[in-house]
């Protein structure tokens, strides 16, 4: 379950503002990455997941055969289907410890000066699960690719196909320095609920929250949330964040709060 202290919460905030990261803006837009391709200190991670509704609920797809079928040129792809995860846990999507998942961004290119632009095929929440992980690990430069691999296609930028080659290994490691409180656990919420100091945000569809569509063991929602989806957040036909005024307008005015999103 993800949280954000009030850093944090800004942060998601600002997210379309785009605060610039040692020359790189939270968001980029893809005639940015076009014209960064090629640069040896940036890495592109395609991190798409799939999900589809089967008889119990949710089924949840790796996105590989649909990166090996087209890509953006030098990405390599990011499983959160197996390395990038707890895969001995038993639920689905468990966060490993900052070590594993540390070691698993290395393997895919990712060291202290990198850059770092994330990308889906899925609405940018997974690439947004990828940047805030690397937020977790003490890794801030990274950021979201605006529109995803849907509005690199608009754009007609190129595409490439096939498996993954990473062919840019940059000199040295990838430094640790974990926020453990940007993750709240399950005995952290039970506490919260009720306590007038914690706000609780459901980011899932509507119907989701409101128990009127059952994806998951049991409907509805964590008692004491509100609801703020995260598709809400961007424009429906091109896959952009909506301006950071919008977004902003959506989230609660408790700038004390501590504030967990789920």
């Amino acid at each position: 379950m993800a949280t954000g202290t009030r850093r944090a919460r800004a942060l998601l905030h600002g997210l379309s503002s785009c605060a610039s990261l040692l020359g790189m803006d939270t968001l980029v837009t893809t005639e940015w990455l076009a014209e960064e391709l090629g640069n040896d200190d940036l890495v592109v991670l395609d991190c798409t997941v799939y999900l589809r509704m089967g008889e119990s609920g949710f089924i949840s797809e790796s996105g590989l055969a649909n990166f090996e079928e087209g890509h953006i040129p030098s990405a390599a792809f990011a499983d959160l289907n197996g390395a990038l995860v707890d895969t001995t846990a038993d639920i689905a999507y468990a966060i490993p410890t900052p070590e594993h998942f540390g070691a698993a961004m290395e393997q895919l290119g990712v060291k202290d000066g990198t850059r770092v632009v994330l990308y889906d095929d899925n609405n940018a929440m997974w690439a947004a699960r990828v940047w805030f992980m690397l937020r977790w690990i003490g890794f801030d430069n990274a950021a979201l690719l605006d529109g995803g691999l849907k509005a690199w296609k608009a754009d007609e930028r190129p595409i490439q196909r096939g498996a993954a080659i990473v062919d840019k290994a940059p000199a040295g490691s990838l430094s640790l320095d974990p926020r453990p409180r940007l993750i709240a656990d399950k005995a952290e919420v039970m506490a919260a609920i009720g306590d007038g100091a914690t706000c609780l945000i459901d980011a899932l569809p509507a119907p989701v929250f409101n128990g009127d569509m059952q994806p998951y063991a049991r409907p509805g929602h964590i008692p004491g949330a509100i609801n703020v989806a995260g598709t809400a957040m961007l424009d429906s036909e091109t896959g952009k964040f909506k301006p950071a005024d919008e977004i902003k307008a959506m989230l609660p005015d408790r700038p004390e709060a501590r504030t967990v999103a789920y």
